[in-house]
């Protein structure tokens, strides 16, 4: 399991890529469509993913990509709080969990990219 975002849903990609990108400095590494933008963080390894096609209801957590994540959750043996069962997305596959506390969780492969 490697981190490999921290996902931020919001209703106003413009309004946040004003922000990250154009205020704080972060990179722009790739888009998904008109919805969904990478920036990196300069000087570090960790990216942030801005997402204006938010699963409904979700919040801001890191993203940790694991081999496959239906074999993952399999090995998990029902021990997690699943919000959001594995669906496709461009590459892969991805899932959301939340800890005791509420915060969310999302694990990602790119087993088809």
């Amino acid at each position: 399991m490697q981190l490999q975002f921290i996902y931020v849903p919001t209703q106003d990609l413009a309004g946040a890529l004003a922000l990250y990108r154009d205020r704080l400095g972060f990179d722009e590494l790739w888009r998904e469509g008109e919805q969904t933008v990478g920036l990196g963080i300069p000087d570090n390894e960790a990216a942030v993913m801005i997402d204006a096609a938010a699963l409904p209801g979700s919040g801001p957590g890191p993203v940790f990509s694991v081999e496959g994540v239906d074999a993952w959750l399999a090995g998990m043996d029902g021990a997690l709080d699943v919000v959001v069962e594995p669906f496709d997305i461009p590459g892969g596959r991805m899932m959301a969990l939340r800890d005791g506390d509420g915060n969310w969780t999302y694990v990602m492969d790119q087993s088809t990219a």
